[in-house]
């Protein structure tokens, strides 16, 4: 490895200290420990959770989960790792009143991410708020605000940019080693389970589901709206592209060198597998094009294709980036590893890696703690994806091509969709304030 490139791994945030081991000076000084709050400790806000009591730099003061049943559980995976007993509640705002809490993780389902996130920068909060950022574009340029008016450090779940075998690639593309890169493709292809259909019932007693609906329109409990299945919901989440394909599509934003929104955007999807409840589309394919000029005065250009009915490997993997230079190409699974080609497909390098949440939070504790001075995920690469996950969406629902306007954040003479960029609330305590 180069020097120069030792260099950019390092800057970057994953120097070999944060990379091995808990910062030494939180070592038999309880006081100088980050002290969090955990906010939807089930699903992956219980993967934060099972990696954050196994560090030593950290204290544990709140877990809050509007489901009794996965705050109970919270409560005993912090007591059973040594840590002292952390207080509980279904309303997150005790958390956030609380002057001794540093920083929280949000991990709540998709509506959620805008409003608690807000709610917390403004209490004084450092944030790692899950992907999408936001549940619609309209939240995330008021969370954008929300970080700037509170000089807080905000990062985003996508974990892929504190992989030091990642950063590698990039590093890689940068340098010209693939030449000029002007088309990014990304692609999620799984197989997701039906969420089959079900009647509204009443909500289970350890379930605070108004609190769960939160400012969201208040809508019939039913089975399969939740845990998890939220995301299939267009009041609650943002489709798969939105759960596993924000991953790929980030990584790709990232590879591309793209620091602004899209110009044009179009999708064709719909459900051509699953006949249930779910309302986004199991199958998508997405373009977006960029004013992001190339050397030669073209446009740039991001591809996303998108099928969770079929299990199948695309350039040997299921989710993934590929990067077309003007030299070669690389392949990628942002979960496993890279291959960069030479002209005529000529290997030059591979690497392997494996993605974990730890390089992630040893970032964001390091910039809460002021070692570091930038999150590896900020507000600004949170939107720039999530984006496109709406803009996809958007197109999917219409039919459109989408001529957006980046600097307004609006779409040019199309108020169909321009009332789809945000969403309606009720009258919630939760609501974020325009």
């Amino acid at each position: 490895m180069t020097t120069k490139r030792r260099s950019f791994l390092k800057q970057a945030g994953m120097g070999t200290v944060l990379m091995t081991a808990a910062p030494a000076f939180a070592r038999g000084n309880v006081n100088e420990r980050v002290t969090l709050g955990v906010i939807g400790p089930g699903g992956m806000g219980s993967n934060h959770l099972q990696n954050l009591v196994k560090r030593d730099d950290v204290n544990i003061a709140w877990v809050c989960d509007v489901d009794s049943d996965r705050t109970g559980k919270a409560v005993e995976t912090v007591t059973a790792a040594g840590m002292k007993r952390p207080q509980s509640t279904s309303d997150m705002r005790n958390v956030f009143d609380d002057k001794d809490v540093d920083a929280v993780i949000i991990a709540t389902p998709d509506h959620w991410h805008g409003p608690a996130v807000i709610l917390a920068l403004n209490a004084g909060k450092h944030v790692y708020v899950e992907k999408p950022c936001c549940h619609n574009i309209r939240e995330g340029q008021m969370m954008a605000a929300a970080v700037e008016r509170s000089g807080k450090f905000l990062q985003v779940g996508t974990q892929s940019r504190s992989a030091d075998f990642l950063m590698e690639a990039m590093q890689r593309i940068q340098e010209g080693e693939i030449g000029e890169v002007l088309v990014a493709k990304a692609w999620n292809s799984q197989r997701r389970g039906s969420i089959g259909k079900q009647k509204p019932v009443d909500p289970p007693a350890h379930l605070n589901f108004d609190t769960w609906v939160g400012p969201a329109p208040m809508v019939p409990y039913q089975k399969n709206l939740l845990h998890g299945v939220w995301r299939w919901w267009y009041d609650f989440g943002c489709g798969d592209i939105g759960n596993d394909g924000i991953h790929d599509i980030d990584v790709a934003l990232w590879g591309l060198g793209i620091t602004t929104l899209p110009t044009k955007a179009t999708c064709i999807g719909g459900k051509y597998f699953f006949d249930d409840d779910q309302q986004f589309p199991d199958t998508q394919y997405a373009v977006f094009e960029y004013d992001e000029k190339t050397s030669t005065g073209a446009h740039k250009q991001m591809i996303f294709e998108q099928r969770i009915w079929s299990p199948y490997k695309h350039q040997g993997y299921e989710n993934g980036q590929e990067f077309y230079g003007t030299k070669g190409h690389i392949v990628m699974g942002h979960t496993q590893g890279w291959k960069l080609y030479g002209e005529r497909d000529k290997l030059l390098a591979e690497r392997n890696g494996q993605l974990s949440v730890v390089p992630h939070h040893d970032n964001f504790l390091a910039c809460v703690r002021g070692e570091q001075k930038k999150t590896n995920a900020d507000i600004g690469a949170g939107v720039r994806s999530a984006t496109l996950v709406h803009l996809a969406n958007i197109a999917a629902r219409t039919g459109r091509l989408l001529n957006f306007d980046p600097e307004l954040q609006k779409i040019v003479e199309d108020e169909e969709s321009n009332a789809l960029l945000g969403r309606k609330y009720r009258n919630h305590w939760g609501t974020p304030a325009s």
